[in-house]
C-alpha cells in the first residue's frame, strides 16, 4: 500500500521560514514526478511546486523565489522549503506522486503564517 505522510508544518510568523518533508512507503519515488499542494479554506487546491524525475521544477508564481521543492530518490523522500513565508501562505499542504497514470496523495500538514 502506497503511503505518502507529511510533516513540518506549524504556526511560524510572517518573515519566517518551515521545511515541509513528504515520506514515501510501499513504493520508490524514483520515476515519478513529485509535487506539493495546498488548500486554504474555502478554495481550490493548488499546486504550489512541482519537480519531475529528471528533476525539472515548476512553481506556481506565488512560490517564485521564496519556496524549494528537491527530492532524494535514496530516502524517498521530497522536500519543500518555504522561505518569507505569508499569511497568505495558511493553508493544508499536500504532498502528490505521479507515475503514469497512477495518482497518491498524503494526508496534508497544517501551515499557518501570522501577520
Amino acid at each position: 500500500q502506497v503511503q505518502l505522510v507529511e510533516s513540518g508544518g506549524g504556526v511560524v510568523q510572517a518573515g519566517g521560514s518551515l521545511r515541509l518533508s513528504c515520506a514515501v512507503s510501499g513504493t520508490m519515488i524514483k520515476g515519478s514526478t513529485m509535487g506539493w499542494y495546498r488548500q486554504a479554506p474555502g478554495k481550490q487546491r493548488e499546486m504550489v511546486a512541482r519537480i519531475t524525475k529528471e528533476e525539472i521544477t515548476t512553481y506556481a508564481d506565488s512560490a517564485k523565489g521564496r519556496f524549494i521543492i528537491s527530492r532524494d530518490d535514496a530516502k524517498n523522500t521530497v522536500d519543500l522549503q518555504m522561505n518569507n513565508l505569508k499569511p497568505e501562505d495558511t493553508a493544508v499542504y499536500y504532498c502528490k506522486r505521479e507515475y503514469t497514470f497512477l495518482v497518491h496523495w498524503g494526508q496534508g500538514t497544517q501551515v499557518t503564517v501570522s501577520s
